[in-house]
Order: structure tokens, then C-alpha cells, then sequence
């Protein structure tokens, strides 16, 4: 084992390397009511708010999801993601807030919809529609996969 006092260093200290560069991070101030992205652009763009949008090396994703059940769904989660974060600085905006709701009302139940027809999506929801993931096709296994 080394001995920590022989070289100098302290438990809990860390150092950088020499050559290391320190970063400078920007963060956008939001102002109230931005600019939103429609949902199936937001998920895409990794934000529902343009002005957040800063693409690394001006490489734009512009890709865009298939239309199924799943990605619906993982739409409006992301939404409702991003519309928390904003709402954790802006707690004021009463209009924000009432978006969220109305995605949390669509999200319950598109999620409702979603496991009656494909199963559990958590295991939170494993007690009502039962344990049974572990016998489903596992996603390598293209052919056993069925099309929902």
C-alpha cells in the first residue's frame, strides 16, 4: 500500500493532469413562455425549446422517429421532462403549468392504452398486468418480435 504522506497527496484531493484544459460551460438563461418545439421534433433535437438548442459542432439531428405506439409514448415522457426542468426555474408560469398537466393527463393515458395492448412497461406496473418480460422475445431476437 502506498503511503499517502511520502508522496505528498491528501485523501480526497484529486489533480489535474498537466495538460488538461478546464471548460467554460453556458447555460442559456430561459425567459418566460419560450419558444416550444412540437413534440416529435422535440425528442429528436434533445430539447423541447429552441432556444436551447445548440447543436455541438453545428451537426443538426434531423432524423425522425418511427410512428409507433412506443415512440409516442417516449414522446410525451420527454416532454414532460423537459417541461419539469423548466418549471424547476419558472414555478411562476402558470401557463407552463398547464401544459404540463395536459401531457401528464395524455402520458397516464397513452401509457394505460399502451400496456393493456403490450404489457408492463416498469416493473411498477408489473403487479396489475403480471412478471412476465423475462419471457418475451429478448430485442435480438428479431423474429420471435411481433409488430405492435
Amino acid at each position: 500500500m502506498m503511503d499517502l504522506k511520502k508522496t505528498g497527496q491528501q485523501c480526497g484531493y484529486g489533480r489535474l493532469p498537466a495538460t488538461a484544459p478546464l471548460a467554460n460551460p453556458y447555460v442559456p438563461f430561459q425567459y418566460e413562455d419560450p419558444p416550444k418545439y412540437e413534440p416529435r421534433t422535440a425528442i429528436v433535437r434533445g430539447t423541447l425549446f429552441p432556444g436551447l438548442d445548440l447543436p455541438f459542432m453545428n451537426k443538426v439531428n434531423k432524423n425522425e422517429l418511427p410512428v409507433t405506439p412506443l415512440t409516442e409514448l417516449q414522446t410525451l415522457g420527454f416532454v414532460l421532462q423537459e417541461l419539469a426542468l423548466y418549471l424547476d426555474t419558472h414555478r411562476d408560469d402558470k401557463e407552463a403549468f398547464e401544459v404540463f398537466k395536459d401531457f401528464q393527463k395524455l402520458y397516464a393515458k397513452g401509457r394505460e392504452k399502451y400496456e393493456k395492448e403490450c404489457g408492463p412497461l416498469t416493473h411498477m406496473s408489473a403487479m396489475e398486468h403480471g412478471y412476465s418480460w423475462l419471457s418475451d422475445p429478448w430485442p435480438w431476437e428479431y423474429a420471435a418480435n411481433r409488430e405492435v
